[in-house]
């Protein structure tokens, strides 16, 4: 029997669960629920599924380098890294098993950020990096100046797009919906349970997993207005990317160590073609901005300086008007350079009712790299959060 939350309200329908955004990690979580046998709606605010974050990036399969011991980042993209490869290997979607060297650009960087991420890796159980010379990446990259570089075989590329249509064909196969042009408009809840409105229609759920991305942290708002707890404050960071008119100089992901709020400008392998990408940048948008559809997505040609300079450290035969604006994404953040006391570390962020006191209500907050890598193992967690609750 359905429950009725609020006695103002007349629910148009119920269903089980309703999962909130069709990105990527929406659309996995809806195939790992639909499977179990659940009854599962997703909602989606545009016209077409991953339309934001999980289009707009690098398309790579991360290896679990970057990130803290027994952080989520580090849990989620170990092992989500080995169902991603399963999945699309038995799908046949395109992907490009390439390998990637993180580069040191400065002598430095050799003994210390190289070495700390290598002995970070192996802490999160990753056993088949290898540190290399400068003599070994030439005969591996010849077009890469570097002083040594770490060598991961297990990061790739993949075709985002066709995976996240085969994720959502099999959660239609399992009778999962998907619901287009339909934004969460406002949400109730109270100890008898939860109801959300979107297109002007009342929708009673058993469970709500909101993966709304860019706005998860607004969506998760409107279900606490009368509730003690609160969602953590949200952040943007605009990524640009340049494109490199000509043949691709390299066969392997090029990165040069990590900078704060991102991985550096790096070089990726398109899976389908030998071209390249050099991107993501780091351009903070100002913390007022709390929507980000205000955000223009244009990339600023005057901002190809500033990649010339970067990419030179490691390819200096780049050479002039070689690159072109291609594209942008802005990533959720839970942190912001301006803060007083920024994050050392931002994970993701999984809130569930023992943290908010709501059952049946579980907000994915601050869910931006290693995302695509990430997301089959973060649905199987959920799926195991919902299966014992």
């Amino acid at each position: 029997m359905a429950r009725v939350v609020n006695a103002s309200i007349s629910p148009a329908f119920h269903t089980q669960v309703a999962v909130i955004g069709a990105g990527v990690v929406g659309l996995a979580i809806a195939r790992s629920l639909a499977k179990c046998g659940m009854e599962v709606f997703i909602l989606e605010k545009a016209s077409i599924i991953g339309n934001e974050t999980s289009s707009r990036n690098s398309e790579v399969i991360h290896a679990g380098i970057y990130y803290p011991q027994d952080s989520l980042k580090a849990k989620f993209c170990v092992s989500g890294r080995h169902s991603l490869y399963e999945y699309i290997q038995s799908r046949h979607i395109p992907h490009k098993k390439c390998g990637k060297l993180v580069v040191a650009t400065q002598p430095s960087q050799v003994s210390n950020e190289l070495r700390a991420l290598f002995e970070k890796a192996q802490r999160n159980g990753i056993d088949n990096l290898k540190l290399v010379s400068r003599e070994e990446v030439k005969v591996m990259e010849p077009n890469v100046e570097c002083h040594g570089a770490l060598w991961s075989p297990s990061t790739g590329v993949v075709d985002s797009h066709s995976f996240m249509y085969n994720l959502l064909a099999d959660a239609e196969k399992h009778s999962a919906q998907l619901v287009l042009n339909t934004a969460v408009e406002d949400a109730v809840v109270d100890s008898d349970g939860i109801c959300l409105k979107a297109d002007g229609a009342w929708i009673q759920c058993d469970y709500v997993i909101n993966t709304g991305g860019l706005w998860a942290n607004h969506i998760a708002n409107m279900f606490h207005r009368s509730t003690s707890w609160k969602p953590p404050i949200a952040y943007f960071a605009k990524g640009n990317y340049f494109r490199l008119q000509g043949k691709a100089p390299f066969e392997k992901l090029i990165y040069p160590v990590p900078e704060p709020g991102g991985l550096g400008v790096h070089a990726t392998v398109d899976w389908g073609g030998p071209t390249v990408k050099f991107g993501p940048d780091v351009e903070w948008v100002e913390p007022s901005v709390s929507n980000p559809a205000e955000v223009s997505l244009d990339v600023d040609p005057t901002r190809g300086d500033k990649f010339y300079n970067e990419v030179r450290k490691y390819w200096p035969g780049l050479e002039d008007n070689q690159l072109i604006p291609d594209y942008a994404g802005i990533r959720p953040k839970l942190n912001h350079p301006s803060l007083q006391s920024p994050l050392p570390f931002e994970d993701f962020r999984i809130y569930g009712p023992e943290t908010h006191g709501v059952q049946g209500l579980i907000h994915l907050v601050g869910i931006e790299s290693p995302g695509l890598t990430s997301s089959m193992a973060i649905a199987e967690d959920i799926r195991i959060q919902v299966a014992t609750r």
